[in-house]
């Protein structure tokens, strides 16, 4: 699923006036009716409603809503900001048709607003992805005026104040419990800082002419979805064996940290990998060797931690390092000579740390690297971010720049890669907030790698189904108690639903 800026948005919205052809106020009766179609199958049409509107056309699709709220049955009041122009053409004519419901209608002039009376839901039609400054004065004390209300708040296309394509810190935005948008996500729909104004998000189709995605393809962030994940996935033949699925070496663990590296190893062999080689302290061999019989053991000359490579380095095809290993200087000092073997990389934790320190490493990542950074690696790596938006656009930048793929980990992880606008993820859950799920996500990456997905595609699959897995285990956890232990237990249910092909 492609995501969309404002300003593509409302190219969409021309593209399909122009070529189906559409006339503008018919395209918004469509959208009104998608809308209260969705609240006829919550089954919510014995509720009264408070509908807040702009003069714009946000404001229009609310009167269009209110309209047909009212005619099924719904006791309806609508409330419209004054400003003391005419609104739009297709708000004009949605008031008019408005008129002839009878509905009640409030002007808003001042800051003195009318009680809500409880239990009513609220429509926010006040202003929708076209806002770009934040809300002031009489408006936004109208929308804290809302928000404190403690109803249930709707917001069409997007919570008002809520900016679509920059952050919103510090803005005055509604806190919606539903939006209601249309066709595809917007950029801010996937930024964590906005969840807390979001809500629930649907997206309601409104039949925008397809042929608009299909001829700028480029030009669009993407929702990773079932669809994309089977095109990516390879499906094995009848006579494969391990040498197809190639060799992982994991440089991992150190005294105290040994668990990293058993779940980035039984990670990774769940992935699929051929074979899988761990190199670690002899502190670990034990560890590793009684707890993952499938691994095979590449022994530090070290007790306690990683300062040497392994021996016959041209056997792996990929290497994953950084889970568990700490910082010692020993394990810091052998860093360059990993990047300087040429081999693809998965670069996490420590690893990510140790290059933080010494950012010229950055300049010799081996072509295929993946680097998995949570936000406070990523800014400790590549300079603080004020925001979400901006920490994006930096991965962006680097990803380019240092010819890799970046992991920026977090709600709807954002994977940026040379060449393409980037890929956020829509898989996985809280619970996944816990110690030791990004060393999971390391196996498993690292597995793909070895199996010759590329870096981009071996990113966008690991992530998706480490959330899928996690998904999947909240059959039989909450969100409290999922471990890292349990996304490795469903791979295999995550795998299988790539697998299976859903009946249409």
């Amino acid at each position: 699923m492609q995501i969309l800026s404002a300003e593509q948005i409302r190219e969409w919205d021309a593209f399909t006036i122009a070529h189906e052809p559409v006339a503008s106020v018919d395209l918004m009766e469509r959208a009104a009716e998608a809308c209260v179609e969705w609240v006829e199958k919550k089954s919510w049409l014995h509720f009264d409603y408070t509908v807040y509107c702009g003069k714009g056309n946000n404001g229009g699709d609310g009167l269009a809503i209110a309209r047909m709220l009212s005619q099924r049955g719904c006791k309806v009041t609508v409330h419209i900001l004054e400003f003391g122009h005419k609104g739009t053409d297709d708000f004009q004519a949605n008031l008019e048709r408005l008129h002839e419901c009878n509905v009640p209608i409030v002007f808003i002039q001042d800051n003195v607003f009318h009680p809500i009376p409880k239990g009513n839901i609220i429509i926010d039609a006040l202003f929708g992805s076209g806002l770009n400054r934040p809300l002031e004065g009489i408006v936004a004390d109208l929308v804290d005026f809302v928000n404190k209300s403690g109803n249930t708040i709707i917001s069409i296309d997007v919570p008002s104040g809520l900016f679509t394509d920059k952050s919103s810190k510090g803005n005055t935005v509604v806190k919606a419990a539903y939006t209601l948008s249309f066709q595809v996500y917007k950029t801010a729909f996937v930024m964590a800082e906005n969840g807390g104004y979001t809500g629930q998000i649907e997206i309601l189709d409104i039949g925008l002419h397809k042929d608009y995605l299909e001829q700028s393809k480029d030009a669009f962030f993407q929702m990773t979805d079932e669809k994309f994940i089977r095109s990516i996935y390879k499906k094995r033949t009848s006579f494969s064996h391990k040498g197809n699925f190639g060799h992982a070496l994991l440089m991992a663990g150190s005294y105290g940290k040994m668990g990293a590296a058993v779940m980035a190893a039984k990670a990774c062999l769940r992935s699929g990998v051929g074979l899988l080689t761990v190199h670690l302290p002899k502190t670990g061999v034990d560890i590793m060797q009684t707890s993952t019989h499938e691994a095979m053991v590449s022994i530090d000359k070290d007790e306690h931690c990683i300062t040497t490579l392994p021996d016959d380095l041209l056997k792996y095809n990929v290497i994953g390092v950084g889970p568990g290993i700490g910082t010692e200087d020993k394990t810091r000092s052998l860093l360059p000579a990993i990047l300087q073997l040429k081999k693809p990389l998965v670069i996490d934790a420590d690893a990510l740390n140790i290059i933080a320190e010494n950012k010229a490493l950055l300049q010799q990542l081996p072509a295929e690297t993946i680097l998995t950074p949570h936000p406070k690696e990523f800014d400790r790596l590549f300079g603080e971010s004020p925001n979400d938006f901006v920490r994006m656009e930096k991965a962006q930048h680097a990803a380019e720049k240092h010819n890799c793929v970046i992991v920026l980990k977090g709600h709807n992880t954002f994977i940026a890669a040379p060449g393409t606008k980037g890929f956020f993820n829509n898989t996985g859950n809280p619970g996944m907030a816990t110690g030791g799920s990004g060393d999971v996500l390391t196996g498993i990456v690292t597995g793909l790698l070895a199996q010759k997905y590329s870096a981009l595609h071996s990113a966008i699959l690991g992530v998706y189904l480490h959330g899928l897995s996690a998904d999947m285990a909240l059959q039989f956890n909450s969100f409290e108690t999922l471990l890292p232990s349990d996304i490795i237990k469903y791979l295999y249910k995550g795998f299988k639903s790539i697998i299976t092909e859903k009946k249409e």
